[in-house]
């Protein structure tokens, strides 16, 4: 900036030039730095200003007047032509208008530019901060939350399986393999964000196939689904409204024939997930099952907000949970 002005082509003129850009530069640059850290930081932090207010008169002053003695003495020897007469240092210490008007005003006037593009960056750092707070604040809670899920299925599935081997069950070591990668999709695969609808779909046979050990042919299960390609969904979301049907239907409904039916489908973008469960009477709705739709409902305000519908429907024979995400901006090939 400073230099763009300068276009001799004379070797002593541009010399000339050389010196005196350096010289202002050093000094708005010790003037920049003086206002940007020292100055403005604690005048907006501060609530006594007078003492800011008095060091920055004080220190523009000795700034002004060393830029005044660095020229006459330091500067203008080098520049001008011999039997010229200075200033004495008495004179520049009193000369104010001198002082205010040829060196205080240049260098706060050059200083202004520095400084605002200094807000505009610190603004625009503090702005990224934020919302990398943010993030990482929503990728906790995400956490938080998916470790909420109920474990009574861990539990239950490991008394099946002992049960089964005790008997010498052909189908116990095909339940060990089932439940194995049931914990490696939920423990590795589910860490993301998202995850292929395909996955969730073989987590959730999965799943029906562990809980089915625990009841006998009176449990009636269906789950129908169709897609037209492979989207990207929320883990565990899912699994959890599934668990919920068999807790709070299957392990509820005792002395009848419960019964779940589950519809998934995926077409142009648009993932619908309907679940069904018999209940046995219409009694008030547990803690439990409270907070695990309190859980969901978390996480899609999170990870999908305004791009969903969550409705559930209880009657005295049923209790049926519809979920429909616009997966627009989640697919894959």
């Amino acid at each position: 900036m400073f230099f763009s002005k300068n276009t001799s082509s004379d070797p002593q003129t541009l010399r000339v030039d050389l010196l005196y850009t350096v010289y202002y530069e050093v000094f708005s640059i010790i003037g920049a730095y003086f206002l940007s850290y020292r100055i403005f930081p604690r005048l907006i932090s501060s609530k006594e200003n007078n003492w800011v207010w008095a060091e920055l008169i004080a220190a523009s002053y000795v700034i002004s007047v060393i830029a005044r003695i660095t020229m006459v003495y330091g500067l203008e020897p080098f520049v001008r032509k011999e039997n010229f007469e200075q200033e004495s240092i008495i004179e520049i210490l009193t000369d104010l208008p001198t002082l205010l008007g040829a060196y205080f005003l240049h260098i706060l006037s050059l200083s202004i530019f520095f400084i605002f593009i200094k807000l505009i960056k610190d603004q625009y750092v503090i702005q990224k901060k934020s919302l990398l707070l943010e993030k990482q604040k929503a990728e906790t809670e995400l956490k938080m939350l998916k470790s909420q899920l109920n474990p009574h299925f861990l539990f239950n599935t490991l008394n099946n399986i002992y049960s089964l081997s005790i008997i010498n069950s052909p189908i116990t070591s095909k339940s060990i393999a089932v439940l194995s990668e049931i914990l490696d999709c939920v423990l590795y695969r589910c860490s993301s964000t998202y995850v292929p609808v395909l996955q969730e779909i073989t987590l959730i046979n999965n799943y029906i196939s562990l809980e089915k050990l625990r009841y006998d042919d009176r449990l009636s299960v269906t789950f129908n689904h169709q897609t037209d390609q492979n989207g990207l969904i929320a883990p565990l979301i899912l699994l959890s409204l599934v668990e919920n049907a068999f807790k709070h239907g299957a392990g509820e409904d005792v002395g009848s024939s419960p019964i779940i039916e589950i519809d998934l489908k995926l077409l142009n973008n648009k993932f619908e997930f309907i679940i069904r469960n018999s209940i046995n009477n219409f009694g008030p709705e547990s803690e439990s099952g409270k907070i695990g739709l309190n859980n969901i409902t978390q996480q899609l305000d999170k990870i999908y907000p305004e791009n969903y519908t969550f409705d559930v429907t209880k009657t005295n024979t049923d209790f049926t949970a519809h979920l429909k995400i616009n997966l627009t901006a989640y697919t894959v090939s």
